[in-house]
């Protein structure tokens, strides 16, 4: 298996942020022709001249050329051509890459926080895309190193309140840091809480004690009470050093045009704070003034020291929290191996001379290494020798072991299990599957869902409009009581019409929380991908995850996806002259110089079964692609291929043959079609003399995968090169209505956009190179993990084991994860449009009111209560299909153990998919 997490061209890459100095570009042209550093001073002294032009840099040997230029006077072909005009020959190559930096940030809390630093940094000379995310605390920046760089970057990011940090390779480092931050966080909640449980105490239970009414009757200094005093020493270092974090960054996200849950947060116990203070100075002032009673409570300490200690008991638990949703990406890094055991071979007689410990990062491509039972597989590697038992669940999913002996393929990061094994190393460092894997989830966590719009559009105006509506809260409040309306309600407070306002006031600005919103995507998805991965499907991208749940229709190719991809000749037959021996001579050489499968089949039946011993090379051969090959041996024309395309070519069999054989032929194709078989035609000097029928086996979960899409309500179609008998009869068997057949490579992807033009979302799956355009071209692009490279970089989803049954997982934990992000906005939604309102006391008349003690909880655990909502996922289990012998419909699929519920398509969606069942391919 082999994945490959290439940095894709930058035209492709979704820009959430872009510098804007658009004037300036970098491509790169390779320049041949220079022979020493005098033709690289030509070319830049006279280059560098031309109008656009803002630099160019030339590498004599690495044969290329740099250039900065301005797009809107000069591109990219007009470079080159003024390189040419000096007597040099260039070629454009690329855009030139910009240098990508993941940054790990620290001091976010809400939604808002994203925005004021994405606004901030994308606004920065040379950052071309800046992508942060709340739930991974990180930012992924590219950037042209030319125009700016990391430090410049950091800086920025602390100059806006948030500290920014390279993150530490180190999988040890990362979690001693993760560790450090949750010890910091609970040393300044102890000490918040142990300054505010006193100031809890005295404002809401002791003055209810009798024997304790003499700190509220008694006197510290004139006019101000012991309780009161107490009250204000044990609050001052709550409000301003555990309080102070809200302060400075409140203070600098409003300094840059934005506002965060950090100025609610300052503003809301400010006003609680300030008032109180006033309400001392005044008592202090006024001569007249005596001691408060015990029930006539004027100061709102205890609602400033509480609410700071309950949201920081809510950051502390929403800390954990998160940590857990990462997990995922966690046990894959703690599986990578940090030391090999090399061994000395003589590379002649293959005996060993000596063996020694070594760092991983020393181990290198071909290197022989010793694993012992129990130990962890160090790189991606062949058995040289040894039989063993090796444990893959981790980055495939499947629970029972891999035995492994000589020229097996091990990946590195898996555990051995019994025997010692030798093997050498093939693919090291960030080459390995593992490294491939975490990069590419990783990246599928950071990556941001379409969904996630909603609470970025949101979070830009949240923070006035609670303002807002905490003020309006205020007036209205403060003009009820003036004009005597609400006399009983601030008598049964027990207070005045001020602290009555301003009471609610605060409840409103502090119950208010964008932290949920800003939670409620990224970290579903992060739980969502990193399911995936533990069950061996990694999905590339939030966005993927989200459209996946819309799937209405998914097209599987045929050879490799369907099938085993492993075809064998069924059976051969020849027409006329030639024996088997010489025919399948020259049919093996024509084959042999091609790379298709079926022309594998055919060669190892000649050497099997044909006693066929070589191979002559042709003196000339081509491929046509979706047709056959064409080829001359020792004189032969030989032509190999399907009817369609020799007709074509006004081949045919001889003329000779009788009505009989020809009729007895056609019944033959007939029959080896019907059953399957791929049959292809073998011509040898513009005579068919014979063919040759291949069959591929389907794979066994092929027929519960299609019964278990129909149950959902979505609908396979299967595609194929293959004539329509044929694909009919393949796609009989696995159970598929529609079939696309005698299909092109390149025309694979129109078959895409034909379905899409119906309405359908459409996911295809496939495994070989001639399917990447489709994949790419479909809405979500599965890949079969055994494919290509080039077939797994087009998709969208990657299936690690090559389990079609995984394709039902994809969807199914699609669907699971989506109505999750869906749940989790509901709940952040319906909190802060039911909680704004009763914190403003439109209830008050019923007799329900939320004190801002009871906000500033409610607040704290909003965006807790949406981490653990997204933490549910982890209870996920992927639906049981179960492979039966019988093809018995009733056998293969068991929901009994996955609690999975499928969305049935709409009325409108049944009545266009029957018209499309209905649509059979005229064999």
């Amino acid at each position: 298996m082999s994945i490959n997490d290439d940095v894709p061209d930058e035209s492709a890459i979704p820009m959430t942020i872009r510098s804007p100095e658009t004037s300036v570009k970098k491509a790169v042209f390779s320049v041949h022709g220079m022979t020493c550093s005098s033709c690289v001073g030509i070319i830049e002294s006279f280059v560098s001249g031309v109008d656009g032009v803002i630099s160019i840099q030339v590498a004599l040997l690495q044969e290329t050329a740099e250039v900065r230029f301005n797009p809107a006077i000069i591109n990219e072909e007009g470079i080159a051509e003024q390189i040419n005009t000096v007597g040099f020959e260039a070629k454009h190559i690329k855009q030139a890459e910009h240098n990508t930096l993941m940054l790990v940030i620290g001091g976010m809390t809400c939604s808002s926080c994203v925005g004021i630093i994405e606004s901030v940094i994308g606004q920065m000379n040379g950052v071309q895309e800046i992508k942060v995310n709340l739930a991974l605390e990180n930012a992924r920046v590219v950037y042209d190193p030319d125009l700016t760089g990391a430090r410049n970057i950091i800086t920025q990011i602390e100059d806006v309140g948030f500290t920014a940090n390279l993150p530490s390779n180190n999988h040890e480092d990362t979690k001693n840091a993760q560790k450090e931050e949750i010890a910091k966080t609970k040393r300044t909640l102890c000490i918040s809480v142990c300054l505010t449980v006193p100031v809890f105490l005295i404002g809401m239970i002791l003055h209810r004690i009798t024997f304790c009414h003499f700190l509220f009757t008694n006197q510290v200094v004139h006019g101000v009470s012991i309780a009161d005093f107490l009250m204000f020493i044990f609050t001052t270092p709550v409000q301003f050093g555990v309080g102070r974090r809200f302060y400075i960054n409140g203070y600098k996200s409003l300094k840059h045009g934005g506002a965060n849950m950090d100025v609610l947060v300052a503003l809301g116990t400010s006003c609680a704070y300030f008032y109180s203070v006033m309400v001392l100075l005044m008592d202090w002032s006024n001569p007249n003034s005596k001691p408060s009673s015990a029930a006539d409570m004027k100061t709102f300490f205890d609602t400033s020291a509480s609410l700071i200690t309950f949201i920081l008991l809510g950051k502390y638990l929403e800390i954990i929290a998160k940590g857990k949703t990462s997990e995922a990406i966690k046990k894959l890094m703690s599986l990578q191996a940090t030391k090999a055991i090399l061994l000395d071979v003589d590379p002649v007689t293959g005996q060993i001379h000596d063996e020694r410990e070594i760092d991983i990062e020393l181990v290198q491509r071909g290197d022989m290494l010793k694993v012992l039972p129990g130990s962890k597989i160090p790189t991606d590697g062949i058995v040289v020798s040894g039989v063993s038992s090796v444990d893959e669940s981790i980055i495939t999913g499947e629970s029972m072991p891999a035995s492994k002996q000589t020229n097996d393929k091990v990946i590195g990061g898996t555990v051995n299990q019994k025997g010692v094994l030798h093997i050498r190393a093939t693919r090291v460092g960030g080459e390995t599957s593992l490294s491939q894997i975490i990069r590419l989830v990783e990246r599928a966590q950071t990556e941001r869902a379409p969904i996630q719009s909603i609470a970025d559009k949101i979070s830009r105006i949240f923070v006035p409009t609670v303002v807002t509506l905490g003020l309006l809260t205020f007036i209205v409040w403060l003009v009820l009581g003036w004009a005597g309306w609400i006399d009983k309600y601030i008598n049964d407070a027990n207070s005045t019409v001020f602290q009555f306002a301003l009471r609610n006031a605060i409840s409103v600005i502090v119950i208010a929380c964008p932290c949920a919103l800003g939670l409620a995507t990224p970290t579903a998805v992060m739980v969502g991908t990193g399911i995936g991965a533990q069950n061996g499907i990694l999905i590339k991208g939030g966005s993927h995850l989200e459209t996946a749940h819309k799937i209405s229709a998914v097209i599987f190719d045929k050879t490799g996806t369907l099938t085993t991809g492993k075809p064998i000749v069924s059976e051969s037959h020849i027409i006329g002259k030639y024996d088997k021996k010489s025919f399948f001579e020259l049919v093996a050489s024509a084959e042999a110089a091609s790379e298709h499968p079926l022309a594998g089949a055919i060669v190892n039946y000649a050497f099997t079964v044909c006693d066929v011993t070589t191979t002559s090379v042709p003196q000339a051969f081509e491929s046509i692609t979706g047709s056959g090959i064409k080829a001359v041996i020792n004189g032969v024309n030989v032509h190999i291929g399907n009817m369609k395309w020799l007709t074509s070519l006004g081949l045919a069999y001889a003329p000779t043959l009788s009505e009989q054989t020809r009729n007895d032929i056609a019944g033959q194709i007939k029959r080896l079609e019907n059953e399957g078989n791929t049959v292809v035609f073998v011509v040898l000097n513009n005579e068919i003399c014979g063919h040759i029928a291949i069959a591929d086996q389907l794979k066994p979960e092929a027929r519960p995968t299609i019964t278990a899409l129909k149950k959902m309500g979505i609908f396979p179609w299967m595609v194929t090169g293959d004539n329509p008998r044929t694909a009919n009869a393949i796609a009989q068997q696995v159970g598929i209505t529609q079939v696309f057949a005698e299909v092109l490579p390149s025309n694979k992807s129109k078959k895409v956009q034909e379905l899409k033009q119906q309405g359908h979302v459409v996911a295809m799956v496939g495994d070989g190179i001639n399917d990447s355009p489709a994949l790419a071209e479909a809405d979500v692009g599965i890949a079969i993990g055994a494919g290509t490279d080039i077939a797994i970089e087009a998709a969208d989803i990657v299936l690690v084991k090559s389990d079609l049954r995984d394709v039902i997982t994809a969807i199914s934990l699609s669907k699971k994860t989506f109505n999750r992000i869906r749940l989790n906005y509901m709940w952040a939604t319906l909190y802060n449009i039911l909680g704004i309102p009763l914190a403003a006391g439109v209830l008050i008349p019923a007799g329900i009111s939320i004190p801002p003690v009871v906000a500033g909880l409610a607040m704290a655990f909003s965006s807790v209560s949406v981490v653990l909502s997204s933490l549910h996922l982890k209870t996920y289990r992927k639906p049981v299909i179960k492979i039966s012998n019988d093809n018995s419909e009733a056998n293969e699929l068991d929901f009994r153990k996955s609690k999975i519920s499928f969305e049935l398509p709409s009325k409108g969606g049944q009545v266009e998919q029957q018209s499309l069942l209905s649509r059979e391919v005229d064999p």
